[in-house]
């Protein structure tokens, strides 16, 4: 096959070209896919730097000059003073080859994408302000005219990575009968990003496939306005203008199959469950659009680094031994060196500074109340940053010197493996859901460290669990998982760190054997996500295409996510128990009725299943039916003069959002979290009802209940 990707950025094969995982993760599969004999081209901008690579690399000037006008067209909301509603740019692109690893690289140059040498990515302030923030649409409009000039009439699969750089291409190569087109998402960025419609009509024209765009959505149901708008808090949603189509539905649509970093992320993009959008999302259109296109789905994977996954002596690190799994490292040595006690138990997490995408707030609470506590342990906490860190970090460092090591600068791989050999557990408490594979934790596994990290689906593969050591995983467990968390500043993340820490510490201490066992599981899991594996996962999805074999959406994917309307007739008849369990796990009547009969019994189940994961619309249906199951449901809530009273005895936390004011553009909400007094939640309200309660359990799934001022009438 021939093979070409095509991402935004494509250094990783010299660290002096890299600003991004996804340039790394493109050239890793790039040559491993070269490796299993398949010829592989890489198309992407050279953002200025050929001088760069011609001083380093032996550079071929292409016969390639094209010289066009692209139109855009603005949306004036954002693009005010100084700009016109449509502007042509004026371009030449030229093209260049480097051959390196049994992989053609075509770099493309021009006015435009040779803008931004060191960062770039064009910075988001640049939005309204600076014409360079359309330089992705620049790129994906030369990519797809280079691919059509320079590979023309040659059969090839177009793999392109991140859907915000390549929203234009399924369609663009949709009636191409020589081109497939596969997209990789690689980060979970909120599934209803949308952008301009009128832009993205006036390009598709111009590149010469105008395709019917999906249709506007209907406005959302009024109930769904502070559920909604709350999102804004949780990363996972934010909503747009009717003049606008969500990226998601432009490569979903179009593209012939769409991959996934690892089964949880997979997982997660298709239902959304658990967190505060997943009521919301399954009312929205763009269910229906994930549904539909589900059969298009495949694990791509992703890989922990070689130099991590190749090194010797993989046991010697889970064995205690001061000679770690990546050769010979002086743990005394390194702690020494940070300033830290080698006789203790070490921690050590890895990450840039992005506070509501790694939980880094929570983690430096935790920390700084574990020792405060007077746990004896160190602490290596890397957190990149060009502009500091919070003030908590000071403030924690200050009252424990000697117990805690804090870097923001960039360190080279040899510095970081000694950091990570020296290291007995590493601590990973990412939020939101925003991690779609995490190799740092998989790096810190790789040499031997056991993980304390949230259970977020993105990162499930790793296998960290609620019980490590009694659990019914506990042979095959790694380390700790602690809730989801969907919140900013979560205490409830907090306290679970604090927990698990404090068991860290006394497993290593009291009992190395239990420690080792879960090392060793920490080296052997992080270990198989080689670059061979990624490259073979990814041929298996391929070769299929490749030969005209249209995938089938499996029924399990179908019963997992409660897509019950995409099962065959005969399955209804195969397979009525996992359709009858399935139903149940979703609160749906329907699906189970075509396979059990709804008695009193069932219908017991179904509602203490449905007020377990506090799923109350569920109940509401289901007591509908059957009115002797009405009590719960109509005596959780009471008004009396000191507020609003809410019982849900299993709930981890209560919040009651009231609608926010709107002040020009989306309008965050507030919230006001419920005191807990035995099994009810308390808090005031002045405000008239209707009332939305997000509920979180103590695993961290959310649910939203909708309370009437008149309980027994919602």
């Amino acid at each position: 096959m021939h093979i070409i990707e095509t991402y935004f950025e494509c250094g990783g094969f010299d660290h002096r070209l890299i600003q991004g995982g996804t340039s790394v993760y493109l050239w890793n599969l790039a040559r491993s896919l070269a490796r299993q004999d398949h010829r592989v081209s890489i198309v992407a901008p050279a953002h200025g730097r050929l001088d760069d690579l011609r001083r380093l690399h032996d550079v071929e000037d292409l016969d390639y000059s094209d010289r066009y006008r692209l139109p855009l067209v603005l949306d004036r909301r954002t693009w005010r003073e100084g700009f016109a509603d449509e502007i042509d740019m004026n371009l030449t692109t030229t093209a260049h080859r480097l051959r390196l690893d049994g992989v053609d690289l075509y770099f493309l140059s021009n006015e435009m994408l040779d803008r931004l040498p060191d960062r770039m990515y064009p910075p988001y302030e640049s939005k309204g302000n600076d014409l360079v923030f359309f330089k992705p649409l620049v790129y994906q409009v030369d990519s797809i005219r280079f691919i059509r000039h320079r590979f023309a009439d040659e059969r090839a699969i177009v793999h392109a990575h991140e859907p915000f750089y390549h929203y234009l291409m399924p369609a663009a190569f949709r009636d191409d009968p020589t081109k497939l087109m596969v997209s990789t998402v690689q980060s979970n960025m909120p599934i209803t990003k949308s952008v301009y419609r009128p832009e993205v009509e006036t390009l598709l024209a111009f590149l010469g496939t105008p395709v019917e765009l999906p249709p506007v959505d209907p406005p959302p149901p009024a109930d769904l306005a502070v559920p909604g708008a709350y999102q804004q808090l949780t990363h996972l949603h934010y909503e747009y203008p009717p003049d606008h189509v969500r990226i998601h539905d432009l490569v979903a649509e179009h593209a012939d199959l769409v991959g996934f970093l690892s089964a949880g992320q997979q997982r997660f993009q298709s239902d959304l469950a658990d967190t505060p959008f997943e009521q919301v999302f399954r009312r929205l259109p763009v269910a229906d659009v994930v549904r539909r296109n589900a059969y298009k789905h495949f694990e791509a994977g992703c890989a922990v680094g070689d130099a991590w996954t190749a090194s010797r002596g993989a046991l010697a690190r889970a064995a205690r031994s001061s000679v770690s799994d990546f050769g010979t490292v002086d743990r005394a040595a390194v702690l020494t060196g940070l300033g830290l006690d080698p006789a203790l138990p070490t921690f050590f997490h890895n990450a840039r500074f992005a506070v509501h995408h790694k939980g880094q707030i929570e983690l430096i609470r935790a920390v700084g109340r574990v020792l405060d506590e007077g746990a004896e342990a160190n602490f290596i906490l890397r957190c990149l940053s060009d502009f500091g860190l919070h003030p908590l970090f000071d403030e924690v460092a200050a009252r424990h010197p000697g117990r805690l090591y804090v870097e923001t600068a960039r360190i080279d791989d040899k510095q970081l493996m000694q950091y990570a050999a020296a290291a007995d557990f590493c601590v990973f408490p990412s939020k939101f859901e925003m991690d779609t594979f995490l190799i740092a934790q998989g790096e810190a596994m790789a040499a031997g460290a056991v993980p304390i990290a949230t259970a977020q689906l993105g990162m499930a593969h790793y296998g960290h669990v609620a019980d490590p050591l009694t659990g019914p995983h506990a042979a095959t467990a790694t380390g700790w998982a602690v809730g989801r968390s969907f919140a900013e500043d979560d205490p409830l993340l907090v306290a679970a760190l604090v927990d698990r820490i404090h068991g860290a510490i006394r497993l290593w201490h009291d009992d190395p054997a239990a420690y080792a066992r879960l090392s060793v599981n920490a080296v052997a899991n992080a270990r198989q996500f080689t670059w061979e594996r990624c490259a073979r996962r990814h041929l298996a999805a391929f070769e299929p295409l490749w030969n005209g074999v249209t995938p089938e959406l499996p029924v399990e994917r179908a019963l997992e996510h409660g897509w019950f309307d995409l099962l065959d007739t005969p399955v209804w008849t195969a397979r009525p128990d996992e359709i009858a369990e399935a139903a149940l796990r979703w609160g749906d009547l329907d699906a189970y009725r075509r396979v059990r009969e709804l008695n009193p019994a069932a219908a017991e189940r179904f509602y203490d299943a449905a007020w377990a994961r506090a799923d109350l619309p569920a109940c509401r249906a289901i007591a509908a039916e059957f009115p002797d199951l009405a009590t719960r449901l109509r005596e959780r809530y009471a008004l009396h003069p000191d507020g609003l009273r809410y019982r849900l005895p299993h709930a981890a936390r209560v919040d009651l959002v009231l609608p926010g004011a709107a002040t020009g553009g989306r309008a965050l909400p507030t919230v006001r979290p419920m005191v807990r007094q035995g099994d009810w939640f308390r808090v005031a309200v002045t405000e008239p009802g209707p009332w939305h309660l997000l509920i979180t359990l103590p695993d961290g799934r959310c649910a939203w209940d909708l309370l009437s001022p008149e309980p027994g009438d919602d």
